[in-house]
């Protein structure tokens, strides 16, 4: 064994501290860069979500419009208004104004900021992430067809897991709609073996035109989209394959792309 002196070997704990100091710089920038790219992916979430909040609004404020209308026009022209119409026009206003609540409720758990593990039914999540995109969906004549046996129960981040789904139906809406797709769908299959649950994101615009596809879940990475941030597939794929312990890939089918979504029975450390 080679003798090193005193000088070489305070030398060589200084050269060792110093390097593990720039590994602890450098993780606590990958760090921040990872909490900025939350925080953008939650805005653009946000400004999505208040595009479908607007959408979902718009007929129930026509039919409140419509409600009160008529009666406005016989207070106008003095004519008499029967108990029976106003009785009537306040049960229609009540559960209109239900329903807006209800909305607002809807918004407000998909933000909530609790993180814990929990376990929660698959088909259920759909059914959220389709309720708060649904007006946007029927406004551009989008079907969505859910293919399912089982309803499995995952064990993870419930919102985190609804904000991929959103992510990906975003993209396909957008897709579908970019390229003018007649009779536009997109459908979701679930399957379920022994230790996965697989969900799959299918929808017929034509596939996506980039080599590698891989590339689409690279931060800031958009495909012909306008006014795309690039981080929603990012963020997507990050969730699932960081806090979820799961897999998340796309490839192109006859149809279009398919998002396959993969998570566990139990919790893979």
């Amino acid at each position: 064994m080679p003798n090193i002196d005193k000088k070489d070997f305070f030398e060589l704990l200084k050269k060792n501290k110093e390097l593990q100091d720039i590994i602890q710089k450098e993780i606590e920038k990958n760090r921040q860069k990872d909490e900025i790219l939350f925080a953008q992916n939650k805005m653009a979430a946000l400004g999505e979500m208040l595009n479908n909040i607007s959408h979902q609004w718009r007929q129930p404020l026509m039919e409140l419009s419509s409600v009160f209308i008529p009666i406005e026009a016989k207070v106008n022209l003095g004519v008499n208004i029967e108990l029976e119409e106003i009785k009537e026009a306040i049960q229609s206003l009540n559960q209109i104004t239900k329903y807006m609540s209800s909305t607002i409720d809807d918004f407000r758990n998909f933000f909530a900021t609790n993180k814990e593990i929990e376990n929660f039914k698959l088909l259920e999540q759909i059914n959220i992430a389709y309720k708060l995109m649904s007006a946007s969906f029927k406004a551009n004549n989008i079907l969505l067809e859910i293919i399912v046996s089982k309803n499995p129960t995952i064990i993870g981040y419930k919102n985190e897991y609804t904000q991929v789904l959103i992510n990906i139906l975003n993209n396909a809406k957008d897709a579908l709609i970019q390229k003018k797709v007649p009779n536009p769908k997109i459908i979701i299959r679930i399957k379920e073996n022994e230790d996965e649950i697989i969900l799959d994101i299918e929808d017929n615009a034509g596939g996506i035109e980039v080599f590698p596809i891989e590339d689409v879940f690279k931060p800031f990475f958009t495909y012909g989209k306008k006014n795309g941030t690039g981080i929603g597939l990012f963020m997507s794929k990050l969730i699932i394959e960081n806090s979820m312990n799961g897999k998340l890939t796309v490839t192109n089918t006859n149809l279009g792309a398919n998002f396959k979504i993969i998570t566990y029975k139990t919790i893979i450390k």
